[in-house]
């Protein structure tokens, strides 16, 4: 949405390559551009999330190699597959503290640095617990996440964030896909002239110094917002330091958004079996339908892989919705796609044939990544003051609905994964209900419009721009509110 020509005389940043908000935010996406420090952060936010994506995904597809060489239990495995989610778990909580802290550019930065040396670490375990141990340490990069959508939220404005959000995020989750399919290949390419149990260690050498390389790079080129990077403690203004010193009330004041933990649980259950579905896909194809380890990886990359496009769809959808029929919109959306992710899930798990369930698994991943896309087109309007604690919480949720999932599901030495995949599909389709609670005063529900006198205190409205400009989810008119939904 272009700015109104009143905000355009009145920022201070007409000298922007594109147009911007009244805060210095993008309000169109161009993601082919470097022009601009919106775009750059943009493709430095990805590009970092990506390599940390790839980092974590490339233990599971050599796994069968893995456990071979180190004589793995099936418990193990699964043990090393929660344990890579819970060190995601307390980390996400504290990133989004962090980047209100220190901005999210130092912060994903610093993630990525001291988690390299995690991922190539896996080159010298040599027991289960040090295996499990490893797989716990590499999870804690997927915290740059929480940075990433942080970021994207500071710099393009509310018409676009969710697409700015989907897009940063699903092409970030690509990286995963793209290690189910490089890492095989990888291992088969040593393992031409080293021996097996050496060539499957040398493979992690790649990822680690991959993930260090993005981590400079947002050093060098990024910066915090459209006008620079958060200013150091000592050079802060009155103002700034009065708001930094209302951590904890910022803090408490997302912990205590119950709208964000509804967010939590839907994103539990769907990026949550996005992660769970990554972490087993590669396994079940090749004990299933007896593939072979590459065609097993090929398959399982297709499923990460359609994050290029699925969740920036989501992202866009919720935009579109929410300028049609405002927030009602954004949250009918990501029901129905909610939903349908879980339905669809639901049948994976009863399909028989391998081509089958290939086609079936394809769709599936469409949906279950747009509905992540939905919820962060949500996440920016539930709280301004507290968005990355908010954003914090969110990401968290997810990477707990995956140890949840992997637990009840998929742990243990006799799984039966047809049957648990057919019951994780039924948890996401009883969570995405959860939808119908979310309500903005300021905007309302699915159910109800919004309230006639908005609480002035509700935070969730300082997302929008000032009140005589135009959102895609609110029109202000002489300091009254004109509802869209």
């Amino acid at each position: 949405m272009e700015p109104s020509q009143r905000n355009t005389e009145t920022s201070p940043f007409q000298s922007s390559t594109i147009p911007v908000d009244s805060s210095g935010r993008a309000t169109v996406f161009r993601p082919f551009s470097l022009s601009s420090p919106h775009s750059r952060a943009f493709h430095l936010a990805w590009l970092s999330l990506f390599s940390c994506f790839f980092s974590t995904f490339s233990i599971p597809p050599l796994i069968p190699v893995i456990t071979s060489d180190l004589r793995l239990s099936a418990s193990a495995v699964s043990a090393a597959a929660i344990a890579s989610f819970a060190g995601s778990i307390f980390s996400r909580l504290a990133m989004g503290p962090l980047c209100d802290l220190i901005g999210p550019r130092t912060s994903s930065a610093i993630l990525s640095i001291l988690t390299a040396p995690a991922i190539l670490s896996t080159a010298f375990v040599s027991s289960p617990a040090s295996f499990v141990l490893v797989r716990f340490f590499v999870g804690f990069s997927l915290a740059n996440f929480v940075s990433n959508q942080y970021w994207m939220s500071s710099m393009f404005s509310g018409n676009v964030v969710g697409l700015a959000n989907g897009v940063s995020a699903g092409w970030a989750n690509v990286g995963a896909g793209l290690s189910q399919l490089l890492m095989p290949l990888l291992y088969s390419a040593f393992a031409g002239f080293l021996p097996r149990s050496v060539s499957w260690r040398v493979s992690f050498v790649f990822p680690a110094v991959f993930q260090v390389i993005t981590a400079v790079l947002v050093l060098i080129y990024g910066q915090d917002t459209p006008d620079g990077n958060r200013k150091a403690s000592k050079d802060r203004t009155p103002l700034e330091k009065e708001e930094h010193s209302g951590f904890v009330r910022i803090l408490l004041d997302g912990l205590g958004n119950y709208r964000a933990w509804i967010l939590a649980l839907l994103y539990g259950y769907s990026f949550g079996v996005e992660l769970t579905t990554d972490n087993m896909i590669a396994g079940y194809f090749y004990e299933r339908f007896g593939v072979n380890l590459e065609a097993a990886g090929t398959i399982a990359a297709t499923f990460a892989m359609s994050n290029f496009a699925s969740r920036p769809a989501g992202g866009r959808l919720s935009d579109l919705l929410g300028k049609r029929f405002g927030m009602r919109g954004r949250l009918c959306g990501l029901w129905a796609v909610h939903s349908v992710a879980g339905l669809l899930c639901v049948l994976l798990g009863r399909v028989n044939s391998l081509w089958g369930s290939i086609a079936v698994m394809w769709v599936f991943s469409i949906f279950v990544q747009a509905a992540s896309g939905l919820i962060f087109g949500v996440i920016p309007f539930v709280s301004t003051k507290s968005l990355g604690v908010v954003a914090g919480m969110t990401g968290s949720g997810g990477t707990v609905g995956a140890v949840v999932t992997q637990y009840l599901l998929f742990s243990g030495d006799d799984v039966r994964k047809q049957r648990s995949i057919s019951l994780m599909g039924l948890m996401t389709f009883l969570a995405s209900l959860s939808v119908t609670l979310i309500y903005f005063p300021r905007w309302g529900g699915i159910f109800c419009g919004p309230s006639s006198s908005p609480s002035e205190s509700d935070d969730s409205s300082q997302r929008l721009l000032g009140d005589e400009e135009e959102n895609d989810d609110k029109v202000v008119i002489s300091g009254r509110l004109r509802p869209v939904c």
